[in-house]
């Protein structure tokens, strides 16, 4: 179920949930999606943006990712929010409980990230910059760390500079922490944890707009609490 967190005239912000779509794919796509939502509550968005398959949408989660999600009611909005996005402007936190623990408690992650030859929605971290690679780059902070069954885990804080598609599983899995969960990047099973979507979510966001700075955070889904319970934190 699609929770609406806080709403004015200029934008709506939601708490998306996890196995729902953003946008269609295609005007055929009648998958359940944020849009088909959108048109439903708020019919009058139907013509904001830049694409009639994305009215409104300003930016965008993976289906089985969770959380903090925008969406621009007039086009004046939607340009300004597009351009802070663009122009890196726009301060995004997601929560990730990843394999293992890092070598560094803080860290960065500078690697481009270029889409796969064999699978074409599939991307990889690039060992350098080339025409086919898009420049990418991920801030981490470690939480806490868990251990169960004799395997270490990590929650980080994660903080994407720049907005590539996947880049957050991408990033992870290229220094070998990947994402709990993450089938396409990671694990095809997750031993002992019973979560079958990726643990990511989009914990919090934070802009400014008409000459006022706003923040809005996202409480993890249940599915996701249940996992950090059958934990032993460590640290």
């Amino acid at each position: 179920m699609i929770k609406v967190i806080y709403e004015n005239e200029n934008f709506i912000v939601i708490n998306k949930p996890a196995g729902i779509i953003v946008h269609p794919a295609f005007e055929e796509d009648n998958r359940e999606s944020v849009v088909k939502w959108i048109l439903k509550n708020y019919p009058d968005i139907k013509n904001i943006g830049e694409d009639s398959l994305r009215p409104g949408i300003v930016h965008r989660l993976d289906k089985d990712t969770s959380g903090i999600l925008v969406i621009a009611k007039n086009q004046e909005t939607f340009s300004e929010l597009k351009n802070q996005f663009k122009d890196r402007n726009i301060k995004k936190e997601y929560l990730a409980l990843i394999q293992g623990v890092t070598k560094e408690k803080n860290g960065v992650i500078n690697t481009p990230i270029t889409r796969s030859k064999r699978e074409p929605f599939r991307f990889r971290g690039s060992v350098k910059k080339n025409e086919q690679s898009r420049e990418a780059k991920t801030e981490y902070k470690t939480c806490a760390k868990y251990l169960i069954s004799n395997t270490e885990y990590s929650l980080l804080k994660v903080y994407p500079v720049t907005g590539r598609t996947h880049q957050i599983r991408v990033h992870l899995a290229s220094i070998s922490h990947p994402i709990i969960g993450d089938s396409k990047y990671g694990f095809k099973k997750t031993p002992n944890l019973e979560l079958n979507r990726p643990f990511l979510h989009s914990n919090s966001i934070e802009f400014s707009l008409n000459d006022r700075r706003f923040k809005f955070e996202a409480d993890l889904p249940k599915e996701l609490k249940n996992v950090l319970d059958k934990l032993k934190k460590t640290t």
